[in-house]
This record gives C-alpha cells, sequence and structure tokens, in this order.
C-alpha cells in the first residue's frame, strides 16, 4: 500500500481513477501479484472493489461466513436463486444456508463464471497431460490462503471465477474462452456478513482464461 493510500483516509482523498464510484474510507488496498493467493477479512457493509489490471486475468474467489466457516459460499443457491448462470451487477452471492453473503453492486466487465471451478494439479494432468502436473493451481493457492485459518482441502467448494468467460452452448456444452476484461475492469462485491474471503490469483497457462499469461490484480476494501 503506498503511503497516499494509508488506512482510514477517504478514499476521494486519493483522485485515483480506478476507484471512481466508491465513497467512504479506505481499509486495505494491496496488489495481488500473478499467480498468487490472497485472504482477506471483510466486515458486513464494506465494498471490496477487484480490479484487473492488465485484463483477461481469471480470480477465483470463495467466501466464508467468519463467525462459522461451515457456512460458505454456494454456487448452487445462488444460480438457482437468481436462474442465471452468469453473474453481474445485482447478483446475490448466496451460501449454503441460502443466506446473502455478498451483492455484486458494480461491474464493469459485464459477465463472471461460478461454473467452471478451480483448476488443480490434478485437473491439469487430465485436460492437458502428465507434464503440467508440477505446475501450479489454483487449489494450491486456496489452501495456502486458507491454512491460516484452520480450513483445508475438505473445506474448498465450487468458486467464482470473475472476469472469466465461460459460454454455455445450446447443448450445455461448457467453454473455457477469451475473455471479456480488459486492463482496469472492475467488480464492487458488498458485504452483507462478516466473511473470509479467498483468492487465487489464476496460475493457469494451458488455456485462454488468463490470455496463457497470468498478471497481477488489486483488491481494494473501503468501508462506506
Amino acid at each position: 500500500m503506498s503511503p497516499a493510500a494509508t488506512p482510514g483516509k477517504p478514499v476521494a482523498a486519493l483522485r485515483d481513477p480506478a476507484l471512481a464510484g466508491l465513497s467512504g474510507a479506505l481499509v486495505s488496498d494491496e496488489i495481488v501479484p500473478a499467480r498468487a493467493p490472497w485472504a482477506k477479512i471483510v466486515r458486513a457493509g464494506e465494498i471490496l472493489r477487484v480490479i484487473d489490471l492488465e485484463g483477461n486475468q481469471a480470480v477465483d474467489f470463495l467466501a466464508y461466513v467468519l463467525a462459522d466457516t461451515a457456512e460458505r459460499y454456494s454456487a448452487a443457491d445462488t444460480l438457482v436463486a437468481q436462474r442465471n448462470i452468469f453473474l453481474t451487477t445485482g447478483a446475490r452471492l448466496r451460501s449454503n444456508r441460502g443466506r446473502v453473503m455478498m451483492t455484486v453492486t458494480d461491474d464493469s466487465c459485464g459477465r463472471h463464471d461460478t461454473s467452471g471451478g478451480a483448476c488443480s494439479c490434478e485437473s491439469n494432468t487430465v485436460r492437458y497431460g502428465h507434464h503440467t502436473k508440477h505446475q501450479h493451481a489454483c487449489v494450491e493457492n486456496f489452501l495456502l490462503a486458507a491454512a491460516p485459518y484452520g480450513l483445508g482441502k475438505r473445506d474448498l467448494v465450487g468458486n467464482i471465477n470473475w472476469f472469466m468467460n465461460v459460454p454455455v452452448e445450446a447443448d450445455g456444452t461448457l467453454g473455457i474462452v477469451d475473455g471479456l476484461s480488459a486492463p482496469g475492469k472492475h467488480v464492487d462485491l458488498r458485504a452483507e456478513l462478516d466473511l473470509l474471503l479467498l483468492v487465487s490469483n489464476c496460475p493457469q497457462i494451458n488455456n485462454p482464461c488468463n490470455a496463457f499469461n497470468p498478471t497481477p490484480i488489486r483488491a481494494v476494501v473501503v468501508r462506506p
């Protein structure tokens, strides 16, 4: 975080075009390196802005209720409730108990995936061959981010892929294709509960989800 971007400083005082539309006090402002994990506790009412700095970078994402991490994001509950397979402005991210965990309040990309799942060393070998077994993947990132909070592999569930383009064909076929995002695109998420958030800044290099070139993202939390 830069000296100008100190916690508690009004967002408006930062005069940062990347934060346009946000108001309130800065809680944190971090660059998540390419291929890296990230975790953050976000309180009810706070807003997380995820910024795709260079464009076409998939951001794998999970959320857990801080008071009881057995309650966590549910892709199935979210999709059934909204009757749409994509996430964008107005989407409510629901838990496995049906509660709204977060609301997408703004989205300059237009469409995000919650069907494609997270890459892993195992799935890479199935999709792309055993020569990829050594490659770092999102499941490993999630485990690294989750470990300090006492969470492990059994706690990982179907995730969100911000900025990832996974079209669904008329016959139900899923594809992972070139992204819809571009440098500076963002998605804003308002926490409706106190949450633990996990991110894998996707390291995948075998399909177009990251344009075969993983890049950094920016994660900004503000308190209105």
